[in-house]
């Protein structure tokens, strides 16, 4: 597991209105070859301004997300940013892009 910034709970509790978006690893190329299909990235962002303020991830090798999760957030990346930028195929990072276009309501995947 990794956790990178605020959970929604968090962000609520600081009164911030958020965007909540999960891609699920069932439909990661990656994770599926791994077979490891029960795990989920969510990413929080805020709702004003698609500022993301937190990732978790959940599943195998998911630690190799975290530097994609703390430079988003340490650059002040949207939802936007992360949407828009090329993530390889097949890998985890897919579901990083995944869960940003999913926030914005444009998931390829799901």
């Amino acid at each position: 597991m990794v956790v990178v910034g605020l959970s929604p709970d968090e962000a609520k509790a600081q009164g911030i209105e958020t965007k909540v978006a999960l891609f699920p690893s069932a439909a990661n190329g990656r994770a599926m070859s791994l077979e490891s299909t029960d795990g989920f990235v969510p990413v929080v962002a805020r709702s004003s301004d698609h500022r993301i303020l937190g990732w978790q991830a959940v599943g195998v090798q998911v630690s190799e997300l975290s530097i994609a999760f703390v430079q988003s957030i340490e650059m002040g990346a949207t939802l936007e940013d992360i949407a828009g930028t090329i993530h390889p195929h097949p890998t985890l990072g897919e579901a990083v892009q995944e869960a940003a276009l999913r926030a914005l309501g444009h998931a390829l995947h799901i």
